[in-house]
């Protein structure tokens, strides 16, 4: 009897299939049923090979070999997967199996860990596709009761070979470049190098900027404070600071004013939209100082362990059309613990209605906004990250079954002598969406007015000369940073308009699955560094700056890279077009790196020597620590100084850094606080915490040193390269 081999991208999601499908027989790397056997990649079983793959001449990297262009591209299992890789291959070639079903995650690179599978393998066979935005045992049926035509998907991975095509090309080569010619480990790329210069980009705006001080004046009465507005701009500030002490001198003997004109205006606001995973990042970031990387890898979980969201990867905020009939079963389920009321509010108004807009077909692509699946949700089951996160999503989507928020906004306006003077409030008609949300403090901060009439004579306690200062643009945080790639136009500054107006045509840089990595890497190659929550370029990643080619720097050719990749997944544009632009770039950037006269410098040389070489060690600021690299990229040798932990100081409650090594190890704090190690267990033992042991600081600190698995198709290639010789 002929069968069907599934290919999931996980163990997990693969294990979750055959149960659905009754295939129950272990196999070697697979489950086996009647119909279906279902086998799984552990990420990606293959991968791009490295240059010296291509010739051995390419293990010493000599600025005469570059460009690298491989023609053709040569892909190679993954050493450390090559055992699943043989036991897939082996499945492919089973002469029962008569057809594959691709069932890795309904996006471009899952398309590419499958289809890199099956080419590496020489399979032949029909493919059909397995395209599903959750992995409840419902969706999963359903799923495999519609399954695609696999060569429908055929451009998304000719896009998907594009990508990967271009990021080797540029990565490796303007990399190899680079570290050759100024002997110290420079990591470029096409999306990481245009993300850095928008940090520097920032930091360049706060350096130039000169604030300017600012004035106003405010008419205080018993009850309100009234704002003052200058006639004909209706401006409320003024730089010079001589005409606002002058209109101050004139009302000084002013002691009332009159009410001459009372407006109420009805307002209305509609639920935010749902969440795309930017937004969603954004949000965690904003709420609880999340990195992108831990928002992913916590909705990851959610999706895959717990099955009660929707596919985390989506660049949409909508939903389509035929998840109508879904909208009462995904209410039912989330209506546990604190959504119950909200949820049954909901459902006893009969079929669920989201506002308008939250249903439109033309606003989604592959996969719609990140919402509740119909899994009823075990909140206990959840740590406590998966809890706050499920939360965010959960209430947000119970909020655009809700009406609008509904207010009246009264703007009193008082004449004080011959000036004009305004105050505002608003008064709540309907909480509508916000009722979801009303446990929430920031939700309960509306200003009310006291009842003015128009005529009505004020008594004023005097009038008061208000001054502030113009502030720069805040740093980037990680937050911020999302939202700066999503769309680079904004953030800009005083770049030309041809190239802002190019940036608002092309979209984003990197997309919403990749983002989170960048940000990653840009830590690890230690060119960007946190302080606090804000991000810094750090020395290392200014001078790289300085020395990539400008082209490579530019947001604005990134984004337009990332429409064509777009335009080749819809079949718009031809995939080689695409690559003999990005051959020609890297073929110049390489030259104008040979021409560079520029100098490197390391300029965090700690004073200590490696145990390897001998050579200087350099002293860098890593994400979760400090460490010691040494400064010859080809030794490699680091050594970790210290490392953030999540234990808080007993005197400012700011998180600890734990420094040294073994029984002398010390938490330190930036307040001043210093406590052993052992006198940190014992005090936490004495408060009655008995979870706080050596033990598990030492499982900490070894879930601190472990590295988040990246779902990208060079990650495994490029760190074969450098990502074990960090600098």
């Amino acid at each position: 009897m002929s069968k069907s081999l599934v290919i999931a991208e996980k163990p997990s999601v693969a294990r979750d299939i055959a149960r659905v499908l009754k295939c129950t027989k272990k196999g070697n790397g697979s489950l086996e049923g009647d119909k279906y056997i279902v086998t799984w990649a552990l990420g990606h079983l293959v991968t791009y090979a490295d240059p010296e793959q291509y010739d051995v001449k390419y293990k010493e990297w000599k600025m005469e070999d570059l460009p690298i262009i491989p023609e053709p591209f040569k892909l190679v299992p993954i050493r450390q997967t090559t055992k699943q890789f043989n036991a897939v291959k082996t499945l492919l070639n089973r002469q029962d199996v008569n057809e594959v079903i691709i069932a890795t995650d309904a996006g471009r690179e899952g398309e590419l860990v499958a289809r890199w599978i099956l080419a590496k393998a020489k399979s032949r066979k029909p493919i059909k596709r397995l395209w599903i935005s959750s992995v409840t045992d419902q969706a999963i049926r359903e799923g495999f009761n519609n399954l695609k035509d696999g060569r429908k998907y055929d451009h998304l991975y000719e896009a998907a070979v594009a990508r990967a095509e271009a990021d080797w090309v540029v990565g490796i080569n303007a990399t190899r470049a680079l570290t050759v010619k100024y002997n110290a480990q420079l990591s470029t790329g096409r999306v990481q190098t245009p993300t850095l210069a928008m940090i520097a980009n920032r930091e360049q705006q706060i350096k130039n900027f000169k604030p300017k001080t600012y004035y106003g004046l405010q008419a205080l009465t018993n009850t309100v404070t009234f704002t003052w507005h200058e006639k004909g701009t209706n401006q409320t500030q003024s730089f010079q600071k001589e005409k606002m002490e002058q209109l101050l001198k004139s009302l000084d003997s002013v002691k009332t004013g009159e009410v001459i004109d009372v407006k109420t205006t009805p307002k209305r606001t509609p639920a935010p939209h749902l969440f795309d995973l930017t937004e969603l990042q954004k949000e965690a970031h904003k709420r609880y100082g999340w990195s992108a990387k831990e928002t992913l890898s916590t909705l990851q979980n959610l999706y895959e362990r717990h099955k009660i969201v929707t596919y985390p990867r989506t660049d949409s905020k909508h939903l389509t059309s035929d998840m109508k009939s879904t909208f009462t079963d995904r209410i039912k389920a989330s209506a546990v613990g604190d959504y119950r009321v909200a949820a049954n509010k909901i459902l006893s108004k009969g079929t669920p209605q989201a506002q308008k807009g939250v249903v439109n077909d033309a606003l989604v692509s592959d996969h719609h906004a990140i919402i509740p699946t119909e899994e009823v949700v075990n909140l206990r089951a959840l740590s406590d990250k998966e809890y706050k996160l499920y939360d965010l999503i959960v209430k947000r989507f119970l909020a655009v079954f809700y009406g609008a928020y509904e207010y009246d906004q009264t703007v009193v306006t008082l004449k004080v002598g011959n000036e004009t003077f305004t105050a505002k409030g608003n008064t709540v008609r309907d909480e509508g969406w916000k009722a979801v949300y009303l446990q929430e403090d920031e939700q309960s901060n509306e200003r009310t007015l006291p009842v003015f009439k128009k005529g009505e004579q004020v008594s004023l306690r005097g009038i008061a000369l208000t001054e502030g200062q113009t502030k720069p643009p805040a740093r980037f945080n990680e937050g911020t940073l999302l939202a700066a790639m999503e769309n680079p136009s904004q953030f800009m500054g005083d770049e030309s308009k041809e190239l802002v107006k190019t940036l608002k045509e092309t979209g984003g840089i990197g997309t919403v699955a990749t983002r989170a990595d960048i940000i990653e890497k840009l830590f690890k190659s230690f060119v960007i560094e946190k302080k606090g929550n804000d991000l810094y370029t750090t020395s290392k990643g200014r001078q790289l700056l300085d020395l990539a080619p400008a082209d490579l720097k530019s947001p604005a050719l990134t984004a337009e890279w990332e429409t064509q990749l777009t335009k080749i997944a819809k079949g718009q544009a031809k995939k080689a077009d695409f690559m003999h632009q990005m051959i020609d770039f890297t073929q110049k950037s390489i030259s104008d790196i040979k021409k560079s006269d520029q100098k490197f410098k390391h300029d965090n040389i700690s004073g200590k020597v490696c145990s390897e070489c001998g050579k200087p060690m350099l002293e860098v600021n890593g994400k979760r620590g400090k460490m010691l690299v040494c400064s010859d990229r080809t030794c490699g040798n680091k050594k970790k100084v210290s490392t953030i932990t999540n234990a808080r100081c007993p005197v400012c409650h700011k998180k600890l850094e734990l420094r040294g090594e073994g029984e002398g190890r010390i938490f330190a704090c930036k307040c001043g606080h210093r406590e052993k190690l052992s006198a940190f267990e014992k005090r936490k033992k004495q408060s009655g915490n008995q979870k706080v042991s050596k033990r598990d600081v030492q499982k900490y600190m070894k879930t601190q040193q472990k590295e988040e698995p990246e779902n990208t198709a060079m990650a495994d290639a490029l760190a074969k390269l450098f990502g074990n010789k960090e600098e």
